[in-house]
């Protein structure tokens, strides 16, 4: 948590450890925000908008460029506060809580940042998989076309050669299909 009001951040603390929260760090400024978050990897950052070394805004940006699985909580005591539709993409912020937050509220907002943090990290994890697996598909589907040309055999017996290769020296089948791939003339040119 990073709140340059020694006062409200003491507040804030024993707020959030009445609650259940293990707070992990309280700084007074952006720049160490940003250290300890890398450091610490929390679960969710609560973020003042406005530090003398900067703004909130900027160190979540940061935070949330080396840590995406962190959620970020902004809170301001500036009620004229307005993002951009750039810092709401590049801050990853959850939400944005004014000053002062009711107890309740504050803990709500927290819970909901972590768990859409939670969600948005395994969407990503399952679309990085996914997007693996077509890669890999691509590389045995290229493979099988090499060795049928080959061999002359068919798609299903190329795929039966790769997959008993495969079995046999307990490689995974992308592996076998790279290798045949590497063997044919003019690879990676």
């Amino acid at each position: 948590m990073a709140d340059d009001d020694g006062e409200g951040r003491a507040l804030l603390v024993t707020m959030l450890s009445s609650l259940g929260h293990e707070i992990v760090a309280e700084v007074g400024t952006g720049r160490d925000a940003v250290v300890l978050a890398q450091a610490a990897s929390p679960d969710v950052v609560l973020l003042d908008v406005h530090m003398p070394d900067g703004s909130g805004i900027d160190a979540a940006k940061e935070i949330a460029a080396m840590l995406p699985a962190t959620a970020v909580l902004l809170f301001t005591g500036d009620h004229t506060l307005r993002l951009s539709d750039q810092d709401v993409v590049e801050t990853a912020a959850i939400s944005i809580l004014a000053k002062p937050t009711p107890k309740k509220t504050l803990d709500s907002a927290l819970r909901l940042a972590v768990a859409k943090a939670q969600a948005l990290n395994a969407a990503r994890r399952d679309a990085d998989r996914a997007r693996q697996e077509l890669e890999e598909r691509k590389v045995i589907e290229r493979a099988k076309g090499v060795l049928q040309r080959r061999t002359k055999c068919t798609e299903a017996e190329a795929y039966r050669i790769m997959q008993r290769s495969s079995q046999d020296r307990s490689v995974p089948m992308v592996h076998v299909a790279r290798e045949v791939l590497k063997s044919e003339p003019g690879f990676g040119a």
